[in-house]
């Protein structure tokens, strides 16, 4: 099984995704409105809007997202009821990870030592996007 989270974003997909890949690396793939047939009449604002936006993140794994349209009806509530966990290979990639995604966001836990036994932070990005990163050193 993978994960393939997929995100929702309110006209800086393409931006935030670019942001992600400074962390990742990867080869990043956007779609835009404007390219996608038949979709129709779309405010000019909305053209530029991503249809689509993949980045790999893992051995077979990525995040994606889309743009919300609102002259279609599709409205963005930022909330807190999602995270996205990332599990790392190693103190020092979680650490990378937890610094490079949380630059400019808001850290909700620093990156510790926790009782469990795992090495775990997290933080909302400057997007609103919620993470975790939780490194096992018994993995």
């Amino acid at each position: 099984m993978k994960l393939n989270p997929y995100l929702n974003f309110d006209g800086n997909a393409e931006e935030a995704f670019r942001f992600y890949q400074s962390v990742f690396g990867g080869e990043l793939f956007v779609q835009k409105m404007s390219d996608v047939q038949g979709i129709g009449d779309l405010p000019e604002h909305e053209k530029d809007y991503a249809m689509h936006v993949s980045l790999p993140v893992g051995d077979g794994q990525l995040l994606m997202a889309s743009d919300c349209l609102d002259s279609r009806g599709q409205k963005l509530t930022k909330g807190n009821n999602n995270y996205i966990s990332i599990a790392p290979d190693s103190r020092e990639e979680a650490d990378r990870i937890f610094n490079g995604l949380s630059a400019g966001g808001q850290i909700e836990m620093p990156m510790e030592d926790m009782f469990w036994g795992d090495y775990f932070g997290s933080f909302t990005d400057k997007f609103g996007v919620r993470w975790m990163i939780n490194f096992n050193p018994k993995n």
